[in-house]
């Protein structure tokens, strides 16, 4: 069977809707997790890319507003086990490292980082998925968001690279 004759009634618009509202979630998650993350960055290089990266969160969810109203629906959110873990484990770090220490901020690199690549698999997933419903202007409208979120994680990379030169 050709990919491209599936229909909606083979679930895979259920599949779509539900993804969309779990990945709401997420980006509502993170809006209240990265003002913790960057207040307790030591490097201000850190802190100012993850600000940075939460005014992109802001603007997701509002996409992703955008993208529930292209479908007929309200925004709805879906809690995410996966991205609550993860939060999770960025919160451990701090608790577990001390202020002000390479510790600290390569832990807070490492676990936006685990967050980072969550969200561009979810999103690389979606964007498929909209591509084979005929959602044109919604996987535009995500492949935005996949480029920022890529963006980010090149950001963290060359932030832990300077932390390494430093070390060495």
């Amino acid at each position: 069977m050709d990919i491209q004759s599936l229909g909606t009634t083979d679930g895979l618009m259920k599949l779509f809707t539900d993804s969309i509202k779990d990945i709401y979630w997420e980006e509502n998650q993170l809006v209240k997790a990265l003002p913790k993350m960057a207040k307790s960055a030591g490097s201000q290089k850190l802190a100012a890319a993850i600000l940075k990266h939460l005014g992109e969160t802001k603007d997701q969810v509002r996409r992703l507003e955008n993208v529930f109203e292209l479908l007929g629906k309200g925004p709805q959110a879906k809690k995410c086990d996966a991205m609550e873990g993860l939060t999770k484990e960025g919160e451990a770090v701090i608790e577990d490292t001390d202020q002000d220490t390479a510790a600290r901020d390569l832990g807070i690199i490492m676990a936006s980082q685990k967050v980072e690549h969550h969200e561009i698999s979810s999103y690389t997933g979606l964007i498929k998925l909209s591509s084979i419903l005929g959602l044109q202007e919604i996987s535009a409208i995500l492949s935005e968001t996949l480029k920022e979120e890529e963006n980010s994680d090149a950001t963290l990379s060359s932030i832990s690279l300077i932390f390494w030169i430093l070390q060495n």
